[in-house]
């Protein structure tokens, strides 16, 4: 097979090395963003100090890509597992990055009249295996499922973004967890379930003290966390069903 004619009088081909160091530099590039484009294979014409691209070779501005498959929507929901019910709740701002997509949108997905999921953070549908399978390259999303167990008791279930799961007294998850898991901390007091003796994990605050303090935890996280706003909305399980409860937020 004849060589090129723009390698032909004397022109000689890139070294194996030179070649590899081309190839790794564009692989890195593409993963930093950069999108793929063919490898020039250039050849040095002898005596000429000038270093020609083949024929097939892409001109023009390079195109950069920046559309990233995950986002982080904000929000925040949280807990609570009572003796005889399970409060859960979520604010309803949706965000990416500085802008509010809506001040509308409810985090909540309901099984049935007895079990709630509630998502901060990536906004899809996705739970369990879902997260278990993207776990090298994971959704930012954080999941509570909540509601009243087989002998009517609260239960509520975190999950982490890669699948792993735990039951416990309360929870917090998304922007504002770190302002309102504290007071949760504080107020609650709640026992592992994981300890053994076993101890009495569950809220002991009658239902009424339990839907104040999460009111008041969202009113305080909605004043520093930005991502979390406008509204929150509450979700009140007992055996008697669901009850759906409003409190307004900052606008801002």
């Amino acid at each position: 097979m004849e060589p090129p004619t723009h390698c032909r009088a004397g022109a000689t081909l890139p070294s194996g090395q030179e070649f590899l160091q081309s190839f790794q530099h564009r692989i890195a590039r593409a993963f930093a963003g950069d999108t793929f484009e063919p490898i020039p294979l250039r050849c040095q014409m002898a005596g000429a100090g000038v270093q020609q691209p083949h024929a097939g070779a892409q001109a023009g501005p390079r195109v950069h890509a920046n559309w990233s498959p995950y986002d982080d929507n904000g929000g925040t929901c949280v807990a609570v597992a009572g003796n005889d019910y399970c409060i859960i709740a979520a604010s309803t701002r949706m965000s990416s990055g500085y802008a509010i997509l809506t001040r509308r949108s409810s985090k909540f997905l309901k099984f049935s009249d007895k079990c709630l999921i509630a998502s901060a953070g990536f906004q899809a549908d996705l739970l369990g295996n879902t997260l278990y399978y993207k776990r090298f390259f994971p959704y930012y999303a954080w999941n509570l499922c909540a509601g009243l167990d087989e002998e009517g008791k609260g239960a509520v279930y975190t999950y982490d973004p890669v699948g792993s799961f735990e039951r416990v007294g309360y929870s917090c998850q998304g922007s504002g967890k770190d302002l309102i898991q504290p007071v949760l901390d504080n107020q609650l007091r709640a026992a592992s379930p994981l300890l053994l003796p076993a101890k009495n994990w569950m809220s002991s605050l009658p239902l009424d003290q339990a839907v104040d303090l999460v009111k008041d935890a969202f009113v305080s996280a909605g004043e520093r966390d930005i991502y979390t706003g406008d509204w929150v909305e509450l979700l009140i399980v007992t055996k008697g069903g669901i009850r759906r409860e409003e409190l307004e937020l900052k606008k801002d």
